[in-house]
């Protein structure tokens, strides 16, 4: 009267019905079992390769925003976290630093307002319209940004004097008065 618990009753039930479906799909094909195993592998390993390779990028595990969480710096301590990490070759972090100089001192002139959660290309569209002669400039760094934080290109020394020749552009310009 003992019968083997639900459980593996279930998983036999699954696994003999699998092999009735094998067997059917074994015998229309030519080849037999061995088409189907190989069907099955090429079938398996496209799902996984392209769901690697939709997968979004990440940097230290965790997607970060454009300003973490907490009390905000101002420009200069993002300028010099900048330095500090390109001075350790963490270019990806260095050029993230750079623009977040470049966002606080558009912010601190009264070009952009503060505020959590803006894009890249939110800074572009408002500085660029407030300051037409930064456009192309800002342009250029977020395109930067955008490459190495959310299209996987490696960061380097070049990819970061990009985002310090817009830090540069954008300080030397004179604030509006208000």
């Amino acid at each position: 009267d003992a019968k083997p618990p639900l459980l593996v009753r279930l998983i036999n039930f699954v696994l003999e019905k699998l092999t009735e479906l094998t067997n059917r799909f074994s015998e229309q094909l030519p080849g037999g079992t061995k088409s189907l195993i190989v069907l099955v592998i090429v079938v398996v390993g496209s799902l996984l390769l392209l769901g690697y390779r939709l997968r979004p990028v990440r940097r230290g595990g965790v997607a970060e925003a454009m300003f973490a969480s907490g009390q905000p710096l101002t420009a200069r301590a993002h300028r010099d976290l900048a330095e500090q990490a390109a001075g350790r070759g963490a270019y990806a972090e260095a050029v993230r630093e750079r623009l977040r100089a470049v966002v606080r001192t558009l912010e601190a002139d009264g070009v952009l307002d503060s505020r959590p959660g803006r894009t890249a290309g939110e800074v572009v569209r408002d500085a660029g319209s407030a300051v037409p002669q930064l456009a192309d400039a800002l342009r250029r760094g977020t395109l930067v940004f955008d490459e190495i934080w959310y299209g996987g290109r490696v960061a380097d020394a070049a990819s970061y004097a990009v985002l310090v020749e817009v830090d540069r552009l954008v300080s030397a310009r004179k604030p509006v008065p208000t």
